[in-house]
């Protein structure tokens, strides 16, 4: 057996390599992680978030070896369907794609720009985003010796590290699927598991953890149900509560961390930044600048342009580095839905209006992704929507956040401003008419 190397590691103890996925781990794209924040800017509002995309994408290799074992392993393949559609273990297949899904799942973050999440969405060309560039690089000159050296095909790894809606123009086998899915799953894909996990240690709360350990040891390939036999991840009864754990965990994480208005705030003084400084106002998606861009360079320009006037994006910079953001002047309130579903952005609109729109920001967020309904295996053999075995999931609801930003100069006048037309502002168009 190849020689093993340990990590320590907060989060799964040790996580182990051979000489051949070391070579990866070396690698230049897969280096430069080192210096990509897991959270952006969150380390300002939570000081321990300072963790990076590099350990978290050792972490989510840990889990997906795991899952594999567990879920390929014969006394789980309770279908004969999966049966047949599964190598055996001790087959060559069987050690070639559990080391394609180690490799893609270590992978599968490389094409993130600084600060992960923060500007992605404004900050790169129509039809790009950093799934693509994950693709890109993975079947770079950069990275292709090393996938010859340790025998394994590059379009096996790019395929599972992206997942069929970011991997276009070739179908997926059911097993390729599934490996997929063991990586980037909307119900169990240890991407997820691991940023929970990790994220909520580095934050310093509670809200992300759950029993991990018993979750992938009750996983198992099933048929996705409702007359389809696809085959799909799904857990046996007895490891539901851990996946009712698990979902109630992303949208506590959600709730409380992600969409933290403070952390939005800052994401938002970021993009702004980035738009004036950056050539074009864009990054590059040249592989050679996108390697050679990290949190480091932002940081120092940030810091130049905070003390520089004449340097682009000096009051963004000013606002992040002297932490002077804007201030939360409204957000999503229940009661003002029942009358207006648009009541945030029409008060964004009237304070743009009021007080000019460089001294508002709007920020909005609804949540991706579902996972919510995957099959269950019961104890007495039949298999069965989680819907419909778990009342909990059923009643999660959906992430939906709405901020209206106010710059700190002029906080206290537009607070005694909205307090005194809130009523007015929100009020829908039929009750306008009526009064």
């Amino acid at each position: 057996m190849a020689h093993q190397q340990e990590i320590r590691d907060p989060i799964h103890n040790f996580i182990r390599l051979n000489a051949e996925e070391r070579k990866v781990l070396d690698s230049v794209p897969f280096q430069r992680l080192r210096h990509i924040h897991q959270l952006a800017l969150t380390y300002l509002l939570y000081p321990g978030a300072t963790h990076k995309r590099f350990e978290h994408s050792l972490g989510v290799m840990e889990l997906a070896g795991r899952v594999y074992d567990v879920v390929i392993d014969p006394d789980n393949l309770i279908e004969a369907s999966v049966r047949e559609l599964v190598p055996r273990k001790g087959d060559y297949k069987y050690g070639y794609w559990r080391l394609v899904l180690r490799m893609a799942a270590l992978c599968h973050d490389l094409g993130h720009l600084p600060f992960s999440h923060a500007a992605e969405r404004d900050l790169l060309p129509d039809g790009w985003n950093h799934e693509r560039l994950t693709l890109e690089i993975i079947r770079s000159k950069e990275m292709g010796p090393i996938w010859d050296e340790i025998k394994i095909n590059q379009e096996d790894v790019a395929k599972l590290a992206v997942g069929p809606e970011n991997y276009k123009g070739k179908e997926y086998s059911d097993f390729e699927a599934i490996l997929s899915e063991i990586i980037v799953g909307d119900a169990f894909g240890v991407d997820r598991i691991d940023y929970l996990l990790r994220d909520s240690h580095h934050i310093g709360v509670a809200y992300g953890r759950f029993d991990h350990y018993r979750l992938i040891d009750s996983l198992r390939i099933l048929p996705k149900g409702d007359d389809s036999q696809e085959p799909v991840l799904g857990v046996d009864e007895g490891g539901l509560h851990s996946a009712e754990a698990l979902i109630l965990a992303r949208y506590f994480m959600f709730t409380q961390v992600y969409c933290h208005h403070v952390r939005r705030i800052y994401d938002i003084h970021l993009k702004d930044f980035l738009m004036k400084w950056l050539s074009k106002g864009r990054f590059s998606i040249e592989l050679d600048e996108h390697l050679a861009m990290t949190d480091d360079e932002i940081n120092v320009a940030l810091l130049r342009s905070a003390k520089d006037a004449k340097l682009p994006g000096h009051d963004e910079a000013k606002r992040i580095v002297r932490r002077n953001h804007f201030r939360l002047l409204y957000q999503r309130n229940p009661a003002d839905l029942e009358k207006n579903q648009e009541a945030c952005r029409a008060v964004y609109e009237a304070a743009s209006e009021n007080f000019g729109e460089d001294n508002v920001r709007f920020d909005s967020y609804r949540q991706k992704g579902g996972g919510l309904d995957f099959p269950v295996l019961g104890r007495d053999g039949r298999i069965a929507s989680s819907l419909q075995m778990s009342e909990t999931l059923a009643r999660v609801p959906v992430v939906a956040e709405d901020y209206v930003f106010i710059s700190s100069k002029i906080r206290g006048d537009a607070e005694r401003w909205l307090e005194e037309n809130r009523e007015s502002i929100i009020a829908s168009p039929r009750e306008e008419d009526e009064s």
